[in-house]
């Protein structure tokens, strides 16, 4: 009996830990919750995010299977069919009821699930493969629903005006992720350049960096991103006046880690 009875315990520990993934999240699919609920992490992170991919055992994606099956019979939570067939979840009315009643201030996901697009879709799942493999080293993350929310350090006005993608934290240091596709309108880009140039003056103020506040001080900007985007933001920051320097203490490109070949180009 004892033993029954510590097993609904586990199982109960466990939905609660899905749904508060859901609630940080917005939506993630069935691996991601296995990486996140039913995979040992780091306890001290170690030197800079590696961005590697997140790892789940496969006795964590069938009881993530299992436990998503359970939920959603019992209406804890939704899910659809993403652009790429995997399944996606978010929390539903009763599952945001349950989160509300130990103190997080947790709504529903169902608009998050209703439309978007295979661009989007695959940018947020880049984005929560880059937070979820952080949180597994052992490291202080802000997703991007968190960040969009305004639920981060950075609030609803950004750090500078801007609002990355991920956020990354540990002794003192953070670390801001960008999923960037090869172009982005004239605009955008432009405001990034200006944005980037706030940065290295602040990274490198000889009186100490004031921007980020909290005792903080920067780690590095790191692009998610193709071979183009690299090469067109390299170039535009050299003729900017950014030195060698400038690009080994702040900016970092990732190149290999993720695929972009779902994302349209426009």
């Amino acid at each position: 009996m004892a033993s029954k009875k510590d097993g609904r315990a586990i199982a109960r520990q466990n939905e609660v830990r899905v749904l508060r993934a859901l609630h940080r999240f917005g939506w993630i699919r069935t691996r991601d919750i296995a990486a996140l609920v039913w995979q040992r992490w780091s306890q001290t992170p170690t030197g800079e995010p590696s961005l590697q991919l997140p790892t789940s055992t496969p006795g964590g994606l069938r009881m993530a299977q299992k436990t998503l099956r359970r939920m959603r019979d019992r209406r804890l939570v939704l899910s659809s069919r993403a652009p790429d067939g995997s399944v996606i979840y978010a929390l539903a009315e009763a599952g945001a009821r349950q989160l509300q009643q130990i103190g997080i201030a947790a709504g529903t996901g169902k608009d998050l699930m209703r439309s978007f697009s295979s661009a989007h879709f695959r940018h947020r799942s880049i984005a929560n493969e880059v937070a979820i493999s952080a949180v597994q080293e052992g490291f202080r993350v802000s997703s991007e629903h968190e960040i969009s929310r305004g639920d981060w350090l950075g609030g609803d006005r950004g750090i500078a005006g801007k609002k990355p993608d991920v956020t990354i934290r540990a002794a003192g240091r953070i670390w801001l992720v960008e999923v960037e596709k090869s172009r982005k309108n004239a605009n955008d880009y432009s405001k990034l350049l200006e944005w980037l140039g706030i940065v290295v003056r602040d990274a490198f103020r000889p009186a100490g960096q004031e921007l980020l506040g909290d005792g903080l001080r920067w780690g590095k900007v790191v692009f998610v991103c193709t071979r183009a985007f690299r090469d067109k933001l390299s170039r535009d920051l050299t003729a900017a006046g950014w030195k060698k320097n400038h690009f080994e203490t702040l900016i970092s490109f990732n190149l290999s880690l993720y695929s972009f070949e779902d994302i349209l180009f426009s």
